[in-house]
């Protein structure tokens, strides 16, 4: 019996090698893109889990080399029946005297162009086939205020957004719409985002392995959940009262996460 597809974008480390890792050992084949030279690597895990792996390195900044991806997706002539749409990155600092506009608008381009972008053609093709399941990484960030953190915590909210709006026009096409919000997990984003000095880029993401994440949203995208905060218990936690804590709380707790891990 043939397999069925499954996307992954972000796939060559972290949640979203995570997620496609646990999804070739439930049993799919896999379509995976992600920019950078770790993609071939982590494809041979894939391999050894069981999976046909078709991989498409691309810079997803840039919506030609998006819709390149989705070319050879669609050349492959079998539909996607999973999509986790996961690519991000962050950028930390004072929004107005300490980070990159270049920086920024990279993440606007690849949180949120890129998001919107595959998410167009992967519904698309989902709505006119009656089924299909959609995972977008969000984040803890997407609902708090987040000093220091602005455009990527903006960025996550424009996800979140676009995944509950999502679930609500897809559902009568029989297409399922999941959000998973992690919060700091052990994964390079951190050093990426130049936060591997930080309180929450040392302590903070300790308890949340990348591994129980994507467990935990690929779980809640199986049994339909809207959303899920993953993994461990101070998430869940800060998920559950995030929306009775005022601003001046949140953006207090997020100033002591975002100090030297050294002070």
């Amino acid at each position: 019996m043939a397999k069925e597809l499954a996307f992954v974008s972000g796939a060559s480390s972290g949640i979203g090698y995570q997620l496609a890792l646990q999804l070739a050992q439930r049993g799919y084949d896999l379509a995976v893109t992600a920019h950078g030279d770790r993609l071939p690597l982590a494809a041979k895990d894939f391999e050894a889990a069981g999976a046909t792996v078709h991989l498409f390195q691309a810079d997803a900044t840039k919506r030609d080399e998006v819709e390149k991806v989705w070319q050879g997706i669609e050349a492959l002539g079998k539909p996607v029946s999973v999509a986790c749409i996961n690519a991000g990155i962050g950028e930390a600092g004072l929004f107005a005297t300490e980070t990159s506009l270049e920086q920024e608008l990279a993440i606007v381009d690849l949180n949120c162009a890129s998001t919107v972008q595959f998410a167009k053609y992967i519904s698309r093709q989902m709505a006119g086939r009656g089924q299909g399941n959609i995972l977008f990484t969000a984040s803890i960030a997407s609902e708090t205020t987040s000093p220091k953190m602005a455009v990527y915590s903006a960025s996550k909210a424009f996800v979140l957004s676009l995944s509950k709006s999502l679930r609500f026009e897809l559902k009568d096409f029989g297409v399922n719409v999941t959000a998973l919000q992690p919060g700091p997990v052990d994964t390079n984003f951190f050093e990426v985002a130049h936060m591997e000095n930080t309180k929450i880029g040392t302590e903070g993401k300790k308890n949340n392995e990348p591994d129980e994440v994507a467990k935990t949203g690929l779980d809640a995208l199986f049994n339909g959940e809207e959303h899920v905060y993953a993994s461990d218990f101070m998430t869940k936690l800060q998920g559950a009262v995030v929306n009775i804590t005022p601003d001046s709380i949140q953006a207090k707790m997020q100033e002591k996460f975002m100090e030297p891990a050294n002070k």
